[in-house]
């Protein structure tokens, strides 16, 4: 059902303080909530309700305040729910009117709530962090009409893709929904597979390349046997057993030259990219295209596409979402020289590839500023959660995308509201 649109606020209680009582007004995070618009939440996403189905829906107020704190803490769904219990400022911003002792709502209604939304909805979010900038006139207009534009990988929390490791994986999986569905295996292989991977383990790091080699087989053998002696005892399996057949078999067969190659058992989106860095040649999960503001640094668009694209064929959509958040499009895009190619350059936008020569000042100047956007990515990375992706499927990699810009404007906004908060000296 519907949340409420205007929930009624708790009666007076003696065991309840007023959270007026306890914050600061002029606290960043007091402000930054009296700045955002939370109604427009509301009007927006009330229709993915239905309205008169089921209880009534968590109010959206702390549905989305628990997302923007999660993405500007780099918490978990776990966490972020436990440290709201502690933190007078947390309750405030996300609508609450006293200070309350229990968790407001189990960890998986925030995994329920962003299934429901899907990235389009999410994309709301990012939407409101910019809204709020402009009616507090940190981000100009005139700004967002020259923007920088790059990509980077948004690894996936997997881990590192060996031969054994998929093998063993794929074997454990088949075993435990098989034992789930009731099928008697004749032999599970859990004891000689651990030992044969704890082997290969050891031997590929003391380079005894043959032994290592020998042990992978084995691996591979006991995977073959496994999905042979579920497919001799259940002809026609359920579906879930049946694509966990199909992802078994898919392991089982590729080859280290292959294309469109499966790099886990539980994520089979995830891709294997090479941006060409020393210390890391591949990373495993999916490219995203970041669009920054040329001057101050605002993360206007964020996308996650898949199937490993060319850096230039993701421009355009980049652009069209930055049209789509802010509502201006821009007119000139600063782009290094993976973006090379006018064939899928946005027509009626200039575009500048790192290294053009003939340019004025001004816009070496700009072009030279296209660098900027490097440690911001830095900064999603590290601060705002997009170095590893927990989120499930293709639409996690989008949700995720999108909130850790959402993390990012939310603390320049923090740090634009905090300048008056500072302590003067005594």
């Amino acid at each position: 059902m519907r949340p409420p649109t205007n929930p009624e606020p708790a009666a007076d209680d003696a065991s309840k303080v007023r959270l007026a009582l306890l914050v600061s007004h002029e606290h960043p995070l007091y402000r930054l909530a009296e700045a955002i618009d939370w109604a427009r939440f509301e009007a927006e996403l009330g229709p993915l309700y239905a309205e008169a189905t089921g209880r009534p829906g968590l109010p959206t107020r702390l549905m989305v305040g628990l997302h923007y704190l999660k993405y500007l803490f780099d918490e978990s769904d776990e966490s972020v729910v436990e440290k709201w219990v502690e933190n007078p400022y947390w309750q405030f911003f996300c609508g609450g009117t006293h200070f309350e002792h229990e968790l407001p709502c189990h960890p998986t209604s925030l995994v329920k709530w962003r299934h429901r939304l899907g990235s389009a909805g999410v994309e709301k979010l990012l939407t409101e962090t910019l809204s709020t900038a402009k009616r507090e006139q940190a981000l100009g207009d005139s700004e967002i009409k020259r923007v920088n534009v790059d990509t980077t990988v948004q690894e996936k929390a997997i881990a590192f893709p060996t031969d054994a490791r998929l093998y063993h994986k794929a074997r454990r999986a088949l075993v435990r929904e098989a034992r789930g569905a009731g099928i008697n295996l004749r032999q599970s292989y859990v004891r000689l597979g651990r030992q044969a991977l704890a082997r290969q383990g050891r031997y590929a790091q003391a380079r005894q390349m043959k032994r290592a080699r020998r042990e992978t087989k084995r691996l591979r053998q006991y995977l073959g046997r496994v999905i042979r002696d579920i497919r001799r005892k259940c002809p026609r399996p359920a579906p879930a057993l049946k694509s966990l057949l199909e992802r078994s078999e898919r392991i089982l067969r590729q080859q280290r030259h292959d294309t469109g190659k499966l790099y886990s058992v539980h994520a089979p989106e995830v891709e294997c990219i090479a941006k060409g860095k020393a210390h890391k040649p591949y990373e495993f999960g999916c490219k995203v295209a970041v669009v920054t503001t040329s001057k101050s640094n605002w993360v206007v668009g964020v996308e996650a596409a898949h199937e490993n694209p060319y850096d230039g064929t993701t421009l355009v959509p980049a652009l069209k979402q930055v049209e789509r958040t802010t509502e201006v499009r821009p007119e000139a895009a600063f782009v290094d020289r993976g973006f090379k190619g006018a064939a899928h350059h946005p027509a009626g936008v200039a575009v500048y590839v790192s290294g053009r020569k003939r340019l004025t000042r001004t816009l070496r100047a700009l072009l030279r500023r296209r660098a900027a956007i490097e440690p911001i990515i830095g900064h999603l990375k590290g601060e705002h959660g997009m170095r590893r992706n927990h989120l499930l499927g293709q639409e996690g990699d989008r949700i995720n995308a999108l909130l850790t810009g959402c993390g990012f404007n939310l603390r320049k906004l923090w740090h634009f509201f905090k300048e008056p908060f500072k302590l003067q000296p005594a």
